[in-house]
C-alpha cells in the first residue's frame, strides 16, 4: 500500500490495482500547489463529510471529469450538497465493497462537536483493513479498529487539542500514524508539533511519519 498526502484531509491511496482519493477539499487547492489535474487514474473518490475543507466542489467537478470511471462515494448529506453542482454521487455510508479488488469498509462515525455550528453527518474509511481514515471525528464507533495498522490523524482542528489527539490514538493503537487536518498550520509551527507527536509516539511504540509536503508519501 502507498499513501500520498495532499494537504489537509486528502490523501491519495493506491492498493493493489485501486487508486482512491479521500477528502480533495478547499485547502489541498487554494494556493495552487495541489491542481485536480494531479488525480488521474482514479477507481473511486470518497469523502466522508461536507465541510469544505474536505470537498471542493469546483475541483472536484474537474477531477470527476478527468477521471468519469471512478465513482463518488459519500453519506446521504453529500450526495444532496454536490447534486447542486451536478456531481453524481453513490451513497456508501456503511457496510463494505470492493473497489478493484480493494476493500473498503464505511464506519458511520459522528462528526466531532462543533461551536455555533450543528455537526455534519460524518464517515470514516477503512482500507483493505490497514488504513483508517476517520473523517473528522474521535467518536467511540471507530473502536471497532482497534489496532489498525496505519492511521490517518487529524493533528488540529477547532474541535479538539493535542491532549485529545493523544488520547485517540493510543486507545485506537495503530501500528503508524501520519498526520492530517492541519493545512491551515504555519510551517515553523506544524514542524514544532511533528516533532513533539513523532516524540510522544515513539515512546508508546507508535511511528509517526509526517507527510508535510504535498506529494509526500509513505509506503508499507
Amino acid at each position: 500500500m502507498r499513501i500520498r498526502k495532499y494537504i489537509h484531509s486528502c490523501i491519495l491511496v493506491e492498493s493493489g490495482d485501486a487508486r482512491i482519493l479521500i477528502d480533495p477539499g478547499k485547502f489541498s487547492f487554494l494556493d495552487g500547489a495541489v491542481k485536480p489535474e494531479t488525480f488521474s487514474d482514479l477507481t473511486a473518490i470518497l469523502i466522508t463529510h461536507p465541510h469544505p475543507d474536505h470537498v471542493d466542489d469546483q475541483a472536484l467537478k474537474k477531477i470527476v471529469e478527468r477521471n468519469p470511471n471512478a465513482p463518488v462515494l459519500a453519506n446521504t448529506q453529500i450526495r444532496e450538497q454536490l447534486a447542486k453542482s451536478g456531481i453524481e454521487v453513490e451513497v456508501f455510508e456503511a457496510g463494505t465493497r470492493r473497489i478493484e479488488g480493494c476493500r473498503v469498509e464505511a464506519i458511520g462515525a459522528p462528526h466531532a462537536r462543533l461551536l455555533n455550528a450543528e455537526a455534519p453527518q460524518n464517515v470514516a474509511y477503512v482500507i483493505d483493513d490497514r488504513l483508517l481514515h476517520p473523517g473528522d471525528s474521535f467518536d467511540h464507533a471507530l473502536d471497532v479498529r482497534m489496532g489498525i495498522e496505519i492511521l490517518a490523524l487529524p493533528i488540529t482542528a477547532p474541535w479538539t487539542s493535542e491532549l485529545s489527539v493523544a488520547e485517540f490514538t493510543l486507545r485506537l493503537g495503530p501500528k503508524i500514524v501520519f498526520p492530517i487536518h492541519d493545512g491551515y498550520v504555519k510551517d515553523f509551527f506544524l514542524t514544532s508539533r511533528y516533532d513533539n507527536f513523532k516524540s510522544y509516539f515513539e515512546k508508546n511504540g507508535i511511528e509517526f511519519v509526517a507527510l508535510k509536503e504535498p506529494g509526500d508519501s509513505l509506503e508499507r
